[in-house]
């Protein structure tokens, strides 16, 4: 049986004070069930951001989506998250991911690890998370035990089964970076197919299945889907036309079309829940209201 679907957007896009607050007040209206906050220098750092957000709200919950781990030691990272769900009533969806910009680290004064040591990090990190908050006797304490619900994103085999392990809510951007220049490139349905098949692969002996989150990069509502689909090639040079039109993570076409993928991609891959950046936020909203309750 479908999980139902849920619905997130998460908040690129910085602003202050009553814009914050009006823009998160909107989301709500337009029937979001998260409001995430990416951990990316020259963005709202994700703790002020999401405690804002939450008082300007009464029904959605709040997420890191993601926290780069590899700014946090796992001790200042417990406290931030009990904290937070402390100050937002319970509201929390805890996010990780193992970072993959440099030049952010380089910014941050974080030394920049290998692969290899970003994932270390990431693993000791949800290890000390859960031992940390689990302990009745930690403090601050969160609102919700043993801790919130936690969502890890990434593609690499190591984090797949660190997701399948560990995470209430497996992630997938359904991008790579590509070897030749480190730029992200979409990866093909079929390859989307794949990863999430090698991520179930690992969770097989779970006694409970995780939810499954995607994050969508465009939302293009039109009645020419084609032509839509040719007015990105300059941007997908890798792709052709077909592919564009099949790829989770663009929704082009109409309201009804656009819901009508995303019921298929459940199906096919298991997404029940979708997270769209803030500049798609009007556009996706009546997807949601086509989609409410199934």
């Amino acid at each position: 049986m479908s999980r139902p679907f849920r619905f997130a957007v998460n908040m690129v896009t910085p602003a202050v004070g009553e814009e914050w607050r009006k823009r998160c007040r909107r989301a709500e209206e337009l029937g979001y069930d998260v409001i995430q906050v990416a951990d990316h220098l020259g963005m709202p750092a994700p703790g002020p951001a999401m405690v804002a957000a939450a008082y300007a709200t009464e029904r959605p919950r709040v997420g890191m989506f993601v926290v780069n781990a590899a700014f946090w030691t796992p001790q200042l990272l417990a406290r931030e998250i009990a904290t937070v769900d402390a100050l937002t009533d319970g509201r929390l969806e805890i996010g990780l991911g193992a970072g993959y910009v440099q030049e952010e680290h380089e910014r941050a004064g974080v030394p920049w690890r290998t692969p290899g040591g970003r994932v270390d990090h990431l693993a000791h990190t949800v290890r000390e998370l859960d031992r940390l908050l689990g302990d009745e006797a930690y403090a601050p304490r969160p609102v919700q035990r043993p801790r919130p619900p936690l969502l890890i994103g990434g593609n690499g085999n190591r984090i797949l089964r660190l997701s399948a392990e560990h995470a209430d809510i497996a992630a997938f951007t359904g991008a790579r970076k590509s070897p030749q220049d480190g730029t992200l490139r979409m990866m093909t349905a079929d390859g989307v197919a794949e990863l999430v098949a090698t991520y179930q692969r690992f969770a097989a002996e779970r006694t409970a299945p995780a939810e499954l989150n995607l994050l969508i990069q465009r939302v293009a509502v039109t009645d020419d889907r084609r032509a839509a689909a040719r007015a990105a090639l300059h941007q997908l040079p890798y792709l052709t036309e077909d592919e564009i039109l099949d790829l989770p993570m663009l929704l082009i076409g109409t309201v009804r079309q656009l819901a009508d993928q995303l019921r298929a991609q459940r199906e096919r891959y298991g997404f029940s829940y979708l997270t769209v950046l803030d500049p798609q936020m009007e556009a996706f909203g009546p997807v949601i209201e086509e989609l409410r309750g199934e």
